[in-house]
C-alpha cells in the first residue's frame, strides 16, 4: 500500500498558496479607495459633461463609501486639467472625464501637447454617448436647416456660433457641419457650455451645437430652435427634428461621448473595480432615469473595449481636423 499522506500534505499546500494567491487581489482591491476620489471635468459647470459626471460621482460614492467629488478645471481645450491628472500619483484617487476633444481632436490640433493621452492615461471606460444637437437663436431669420444653410451662405461670416471651447464636441460638430455644407461662420470658444449659452440665449451668438441635456430645457421654452441632430437616426426626445445625414449629408455623425480615464500607472485591480463600479452605477435606476431624458446611451464595458474606441475615433476626427483645417482659435 502506498502513503498518500504526504502527497495529499504537499496538494494541501499548494491549494492553499493558490488560494492565498487568488485571494491577493480581491484584498488588494478592497483596499481602494482609502480617501475620497476627485473626478475632474475640464470645463466650467453647466455643460453635459459635467451632467454625466455629477449623475455617476453620486451613484459612485453610495457604492465605494468614499466621496467622489466633481472638480471642474475648466481651460486649454482641456489641456490644463490633462496636464494635472497625467502627473497625479496614480492610486485611482484622481481620475479626469475624457472626451471626443481632449482624447481625439487635440493630439492633431495642438502642436505641443504635454502630455501623450495615449501613453500617460489608463482609458477605465466608456461612460456615456449623447447626441449632438445643432440649435440657433429664434431671432435667426431660419426655420429649419436647410433655410439656415441657405441664410449663412448669404451672409457669409456674419454669424457668430459659441462652443465650450476649442476641441469641445460643439466646436467639433460645427466645423464638421461647415466642411460638409461650405457654410462661414464665426467660432466663438467660451470655458464651458454654460458660459456660451448664457450669450446664445441672449443673442449675443446666434448658433450652437451641444449634447441634448444642456440644451433641452431651452428648446421646449422656445428660447433656442433645435435644427438638426448629429446622430444618425431621429432621437426620440427630438422626434420631429431631422438629422444632418437626412438633409443631403450622407454618412454626417457627431455625438459626444464621456469616459473616464485614469493616471498610467494606476494598478489593474484598482481600473477593473472602477470600471466594475461605473457599470454599477450606469445601471442604477438614477442614472439609467436621467439618461433617459436625455437620450444618452450608457457605456460601462472594460477598458480594453474604450481604449478601441477611442483609437477608432481618433482615426476619425484626424481626418476631419485635417480636412475642415480645425485649429485652436
Amino acid at each position: 500500500m502506498h502513503d498518500f499522506s504526504g502527497s495529499r500534505r504537499t496538494l494541501l499546500q499548494v491549494a492553499g498558496v493558490s488560494a492565498a494567491a487568488m485571494a491577493f487581489p480581491a484584498m488588494a482591491q478592497s483596499a481602494w479607495p482609502t480617501k475620497p476620489i476627485r473626478f475632474v471635468v475640464p470645463f466650467a459647470p453647466g455643460g453635459t459633461s459635467e451632467i454625466v459626471a455629477r449623475s455617476v460621482a453620486a451613484e459612485l460614492s453610495k457604492q465605494l463609501g468614499q466621496s467622489v467629488y466633481v472638480e471642474n478645471k475648466p481651460g486649454g481645450a482641456g489641456v490644463l486639467a490633462m496636464q494635472e491628472v497625467a502627473k497625479a500619483t496614480p492610486d485611482g484617487h484622481t481620475i479626469i472625464l475624457g472626451h471626443v476633444g481632449t482624447l481625439a481632436v487635440n493630439p492633431y490640433m495642438l502642436k505641443n501637447q504635454p502630455y501623450d493621452v495615449n501613453k500617460d492615461f489608463i482609458p477605465v471606460t466608456l461612460l456615456a454617448k449623447v447626441p449632438n444637437v445643432f440649435v440657433i437663436h429664434p431671432d435667426v431669420p431660419a426655420k429649419n436647416f436647410q433655410e439656415f444653410v441657405a441664410y449663412v451662405k448669404k451672409n457669409p461670416g456674419q454669424l457668430n456660433y459659441g462652443s465650450a471651447g476649442n476641441a469641445s464636441a460643439g466646436h467639433l460638430a460645427m466645423e464638421y457641419l461647415k466642411l460638409v455644407t461650405g457654410m462661414f461662420i464665426t467660432h466663438i470658444p467660451y470655458r464651458g457650455t454654460g458660459p456660451q449659452l448664457t450669450d446664445l440665449l441672449a443673442g449675443r451668438t446666434q448658433a450652437s451645437s451641444a449634447g441634448l441635456p444642456a440644451l433641452s430645457a431651452h428648446i421646449k421654452s422656445g428660447k433656442l430652435r433645435a435644427i438638426a441632430v448629429g446622430t444618425p437616426q431621429r432621437i426620440s426626445g427630438l422626434p420631429d427634428v431631422p438629422t444632418v445625414a437626412e438633409m443631403g449629408f450622407k454618412n454626417f455623425e457627431t455625438s459626444q461621448w464621456y469616459g473616464i480615464l485614469a493616471p498610467a500607472g494606476t494598478p489593474a485591480d484598482v481600473v477593473k473595480h472602477l470600471q466594475e463600479e461605473s457599470l454599477k452605477a450606469l445601471k442604477s435606476s438614477a442614472v439609467t432615469t436621467r439618461f433617459a431624458a436625455d437620450n444618452a446611451v450608457g457605456g460601462g464595458g472594460p477598458s480594453s473595449e474604450f481604449a478601441a474606441f477611442i483609437a477608432g475615433e481618433q482615426k476619425v476626427w484626424s481626418d476631419i481636423v485635417r480636412r475642415a483645417g480645425i485649429h485652436a482659435d
